[in-house]
């Protein structure tokens, strides 16, 4: 185990998190310009693509992190039978689940099920394949449909608050099926489909579009929802770092398009995958 890794296990995730909560969505000018200000400057992000230009425009931290794009400035693939990318990011793994497991990192598996925080949710994805976008701090945190289709439901899962970056997958068994997480299902004409939002180190919370900002408890928190949405309809964001996995059934036949591997730089819209249908 790494020192980093180490280090994380030794922290108050949970009273970190609730500290840096509290700063992020303060309004107070000298709080926020001075976290806003550093936060851009270390993380050398310009607003180019931004709706708003100024760092000056935004009322709090968090309204900075989950700052909205320009119109048009992601251009959503139109292919009927692509699958695009949910989020800009990096890909951290992508390619087929084997029977239940999923790669969280080289020669680490874990189940979808655990994923999911329900094995019979995870009976209908045996081999069929997912991808794992990592959103590093400088991106654009807003998550995105990667296909259409009707959500159904939501499950928000309790956990642990480990950074999601390489080198804490390569470290931490079952991190994504370990961390806070809120998992999305849907409807889709290809089966049974899942979208879900795993939060990380100092995440202040994750929102979606049918719940609000989830309310943090002990326990799992599940809701049914009859939302049909479309293709790069916006279905979360996160405040602070996070990961966004993309869960297909067998039936989707979905093909992973090449260079979506470890390592790509991808961004939301983007073909990732092409359906058979």
């Amino acid at each position: 185990m790494s020192l980093f890794t180490l280090a994380q296990n030794l922290v108050p995730q949970q009273a970190l998190s609730e500290l840096a909560g509290s700063l992020a969505k303060s309004q107070n000018p000298y709080v926020k310009k001075a976290l806003i200000h550093s936060f851009a400057k270390a993380y050398g992000i310009t607003l180019d693509d931004y709706e708003r230009g100024s760092l000056d425009d935004y009322a709090s931290f968090n309204d900075f992190f989950t700052r909205e794009l320009k119109d048009n400035i992601r251009p959503i693939d139109d292919d009927e039978n692509s699958i695009i990318c949910p989020a800009d990011g990096t890909v951290s793994q992508a390619g087929d689940i084997h029977h239940q497991a999923i790669l969280q990192a080289k020669g680490r598996d874990y189940e979808v099920g655990q994923l999911l925080a329900d094995y019979d949710d995870g009976q209908y994805f045996i081999d069929g394949s997912f991808a794992t976008i990592y959103l590093a701090p400088s991106n654009y945190h807003r998550v995105h449909l990667p296909f259409d289709g009707k959500l159904i439901a939501t499950r928000y899962v309790p956990g642990t608050l480990f950074s999601v970056n390489n080198a804490t997958a390569e470290s931490v068994p079952d991190l994504f099926a370990r961390n806070e997480r809120l998992v999305c299902l849907f409807e889709t004409e290809f089966g049974r489909a899942a979208v879900v939002l795993v939060g990380a180190m100092i995440v202040a919370g994750i929102e979606c579009v049918a719940t609000g900002q989830i309310r943090r408890t002990p326990y799992i928190q599940y809701r049914t929802h009859d939302m049909d949405m479309k293709k790069g309809d916006e279905l979360g964001r996160f405040y602070l770092g996070s990961t966004a996995i993309v869960v297909l059934p067998k039936s989707a036949g979905n093909t992973w398009l090449d260079g979506i591997t470890h390592g790509q730089k991808v961004v939301m819209g983007q073909a990732i995958g092409t359906l058979s249908k």
